[in-house]
Parts: C-alpha cells; sequence; structure tokens
C-alpha cells in the first residue's frame, strides 16, 4: 500500500511540475483546445531558467522562423563582412578599338541581392576596362546552382504564371530577387491607357499587355497583375484603373526563369551604355573556361546587411540562394542547402532533430522545436563577434517593419526581439522566436510553433501574438 502511495505521490509531484511549466503559457496553451498542436518553451539564459513549455521537443513546421537558423550558418560560414562577387569574364581582351573577339561571360556569383544598381556598375567598369563591342554572345552562367527544381507548388506555378513576388525561382545569376518590375503611370487624359516603363528603364524589358485605363483625378486606383508566359516570353497582363492624378505605382512579379531575366536585362544595360553585343543573349549551365580573365567585376552588400533584408522582410529568394550557396559543390538543389544548415545545427549542444529541405521555410516537410530553436539563440547569444549581426535582423514588436506584431502591451513592445513564421497551406502555421530581456535585465529566449491540421479553424496572428505577449509579459515582470 505504501509502495503504491509513493508511486501516486511521485506521479502528482509529475503532473504538477509539468503544470507549473506550462502555467508560463497559460494563455497561448487555450489553442491546444481547438486542436491546434503547440510546442513553446521561454527560458533564461544564464542558469537555464525554465519559464514555461508545452512540449518543448515537439517536432513541427517553423515556416520563416527556419530563416533564423539560415542567418545563423551564414554567419558561421563567412562572418559579417563577407561580400559576394558577380563578374563579367572572357578568354578574350578587347583589342584597341574595343573589340572583343569572343564570347561575354556573367559568371553569376549567387548574390542574393543582386540589383539593377549593382549591373549598371558592372556595365560601366566594363566600359572603362575599354569594351565597346563583342564580337561574340553575352552568356549568362549559373554554373553554381540553376535553374533550381521548384519542390513547392507557388514556385512551381511561377514557371508558367505569377501573381506575387514571393514565389520566385532560383539561380546563382538572378537579379532583382528573381522578379521583373515594372511601373504603371497614368496616361495623359482620361480614357487613355496606361503608361508602362520599366522600373530601370524608359522602355519595360519584358513584354507589355496594358490593358490598365486612365481615369478622371480621384477616381480611384485598382491594378491587377499577373505575369504569364507566353510562347516562351515573360508577359506582364494588366488590367484595372489609374487616376489622372495617381503617382506611378511599382509592381513586382516573379519571372520565370531568373538566369534569362538577368539575361535580357544585362543586354538592355550593354546596349544603353554603348556596347553592342553582336549574337545576342543566352544562358549556360557550364563553369566559365578556365583561363578566362575577369572583365569587370562588383561585390554586393556586406553579409550583414544582407540578412537585415532576409528576417526583416522574410525575403525568401534571398534566404534559399543564401542556403544554395552554403553547398560547396556546384549543381545544388534546395535539400542540399537544408542539409548544409543541419551540418551546422548538429554542433549545438542540446539542439536535438531538425530536418530542414529549405533555407527560406516555404518548404512545408521542414520541421524542428521549441528547445531546438531556442537552443540555436542561446548559442548564437554566446557568440560575442557574430551576436551582434545575428540580433539586430530580429524585429522590435514596438517598431518593427512588419505591422501585424505592433500589438501587446509596452512591455512586450519594448522587451522582446522576433522572427515570425506562416504558412496557410497545407496547413495553417504561425511560429515566432526571438528573445526577451526581463525587468531587471536577464537575457530570455522563447520560441512557440502553433500549427493546425485539416479541421482546424482559420488561425490568425492575433489569435497567437495576443496570448503570447500576455504570458511573456507576466515572464518578463517577475523575473
Amino acid at each position: 500500500m505504501r509502495y503504491r502511495l509513493s508511486k501516486l505521490l511521485l506521479f502528482t509531484l509529475c503532473l504538477l511540475s509539468l503544470t507549473v511549466q506550462a502555467s508560463g503559457f497559460a494563455q497561448l496553451g487555450r489553442l491546444a483546445d481547438k486542436g491546434f498542436l503547440i510546442s513553446a518553451e521561454a527560458r533564461l539564459i544564464d542558469g537555464d531558467e525554465t519559464l514555461g513549455s508545452i512540449e518543448p521537443e515537439r517536432q513541427l513546421s517553423p515556416a520563416s522562423v527556419t530563416k533564423a537558423y539560415l542567418a545563423a550558418a551564414a554567419l558561421d560560414r563567412w562572418g559579417p563582412q563577407h561580400r559576394f562577387t558577380t563578374q563579367l569574364v572572357s578568354s578574350a581582351s578587347p583589342d584597341a578599338e574595343g573589340l572583343l573577339r569572343g564570347d561575354l561571360i556573367l559568371d553569376g556569383g549567387g548574390d542574393p541581392a543582386l540589383t539593377t544598381e549593382d549591373l549598371w556598375r558592372l556595365v560601366q567598369r566594363l566600359h572603362q576596362a575599354g569594351v565597346r563591342m563583342v564580337e561574340g554572345r553575352l552568356l549568362v552562367s549559373q554554373w553554381r546552382f540553376g535553374p533550381v527544381e521548384c519542390i513547392t507548388t507557388d514556385r512551381c506555378q511561377a514557371r508558367e504564371r505569377s501573381a506575387n513576388a514571393y514565389s520566385a525561382l532560383l539561380s546563382s545569376a538572378g537579379v532583382n530577387y528573381g522578379s521583373w518590375c515594372i511601373s504603371v503611370a497614368p496616361g495623359a487624359a482620361p480614357g487613355d491607357p496606361s503608361r508602362v516603363t520599366g522600373c530601370d528603364s524608359q522602355a519595360a524589358i519584358l513584354r507589355i499587355d496594358n490593358r490598365v485605363k486612365t481615369r478622371p483625378d480621384n477616381s480611384g486606383t485598382e491594378l491587377r497583375a499577373e505575369r504569364v508566359t507566353r510562347e516562351g516570353h515573360d508577359v506582364m497582363v494588366l488590367s484595372g484603373q489609374i487616376s489622372t492624378n495617381a503617382r506611378p505605382r511599382d509592381i513586382y512579379r516573379a519571372s520565370s526563369d531568373p538566369a534569362d531575366q538577368m539575361a535580357m536585362t544585362l543586354l538592355a544595360m550593354l546596349d544603353q551604355a554603348g556596347i553592342a553585343v553582336r549574337d545576342g543573349a543566352d544562358t549556360t549551365q557550364a563553369e566559365p573556361p578556365a583561363g578566362a580573365r575577369t572583365l569587370a567585376a562588383v561585390d554586393g552588400k556586406p553579409l550583414q546587411e544582407l540578412l537585415l533584408r532576409v528576417m526583416n522582410y522574410s525575403n525568401n529568394f534571398m534566404a534559399d540562394t543564401l542556403a544554395l550557396n552554403l553547398v560547396e559543390t556546384p549543381r545544388a538543389d534546395l535539400r542540399l542547402g537544408g542539409l548544409a544548415i543541419e551540418e551546422f545545427v548538429a554542433g549545438i549542444p542540446d539542439h536535438g532533430p531538425v530536418t530542414l529541405f529549405s533555407g527560406s521555410g516555404l518548404t512545408t516537410e521542414n520541421r524542428t522545436s521549441a528547445r531546438g530553436a531556442n537552443a540555436l539563440l542561446a548559442s548564437m547569444f554566446h557568440r560575442p563577434s557574430l551576436f551582434p549581426s545575428f540580433v539586430v535582423t530580429l524585429q522590435s514588436p514596438s517598431n518593427g517593419v512588419m505591422r501585424f506584431i505592433r500589438r501587446g502591451s509596452s512591455t512586450f513592445q519594448h522587451h522582446v526581439m522576433l522572427k515570425t513564421g506562416t504558412l496557410n497551406q497545407p496547413v495553417a502555421v504561425r511560429a515566432v522566436s526571438g528573445y526577451f530581456r526581463t525587468r531587471s535585465g536577464r537575457w530570455g529566449v522563447f520560441t512557440a510553433l502553433v500549427n493546425g491540421n485539416g479541421s482546424t479553424p482559420y488561425l490568425s496572428w492575433s489569435d497567437v501574438l495576443d496570448p503570447l505577449a500576455v504570458d511573456l509579459e507576466r515572464m518578463i515582470d517577475t523575473h
């Protein structure tokens, strides 16, 4: 009898211990009653004191919280000041008249933030090198990676059509985040078609199907845009209306082939600079010849600046491009990029399992736990040379660029830095991970992963962030 009482007492104490831990997420935990799966944990970094937990080792989808793993792995590999280089190379040299007797090759360096501004500097440096005419082709080489196999629905659909920019396809020779940009302005008078140009050129580089009509002042502006592929060419299909007194609107849509987009864009820029290319432009997966010499080069922005954009704007093109760069062999794919991050995570003490099929989190197969994500955050906290560049990529609810995080009390808004993740298909995912500071100045880490299923109701951000803010505020105030 005494043995049974002892077992009952031990079982009761275990339940009480779990209740004490879970009580730290008393508000968030109510989502479990609606059928949502939760993995949550909050703990102090010094002393490793757990303030609350709900199934902290449960493996769930982190969505774009994956990008925190990518950021940490990239900083570990290259350091905050690393820059990716894009080059124009050739086996030939320009003669005294500026004639280049051979192909001009763009060696795509995998810069995830290469823009037309960078390309213009590259073209100007080619002009400085004396090149005035290419007696050959412009070849865009994506030998490092590209075209990368699409493994998510949005990206696969983008090969034929796209009504967004976040599903951009991937290449080591991409420009403008793999998306076309066009500018729509009102026509001269009501009834006229709108005026459409490229965002960086007087004429649009891709084909335009313009059905936007100009309306009188203050009539309202409603624009719809879809990039479609017709007979092997990208076409931007525009419809709607724009008021005569409206400002020009920029529209971004994923291209069907980032390397081809690069070829068309660079060819147009060479023409503007007075550098003729006799045989047009093409793309290739071949590495530039071993004897090719550099005619012009441009370095991208430092990694720490790239990561600000990756994390603050949750840029999927940039995140997956960085993950592909982590792969040391050519012809990388998304899974290899994920495995490179997993290899980095394997060195984090007490992390536990992690499965990553992408660096962006767009892939629904990604899995980690709240305890694992917190182990990542804690490990970066203890790396003084990397932590400043890592923590600055997280957003404060008080002034973050994502307006939906601006909620909760003053305590939550000013004592927390976080990264969010969102998926809606095939199930709802709302994930949050980051750091907090207690009233006494102690550092803590927290992660909350909430996953739905086919029968759970719609999950809004207010459903997750509002209760989480209340729970974290209590932890911050009492420690």
